[in-house]
């Protein structure tokens, strides 16, 4: 799967979506890790689990 995120960016996991809003730490081989608010790190599997990326609106 290929991803238009990269660290830095705020997501959110609409399957989880108590754990709160995400930022991107790193993305490798396909293995998202995500600093939540509420759950703290998690290591995605994007083959698995579908983010979605929040818009900031600058």
């Amino acid at each position: 799967m290929i991803f238009d995120f990269e660290p830095g960016d705020k997501v959110f996991n609409p399957a989880n979506k108590d754990w709160g809003i995400g930022q991107v730490q790193s993305i490798i081989k396909g293995k998202v890790t995500v600093n939540f608010q509420n759950a703290g790190k998690k290591v995605i599997n994007s083959d698995n689990v579908e983010l979605k990326k929040i818009n900031d609106s600058k």
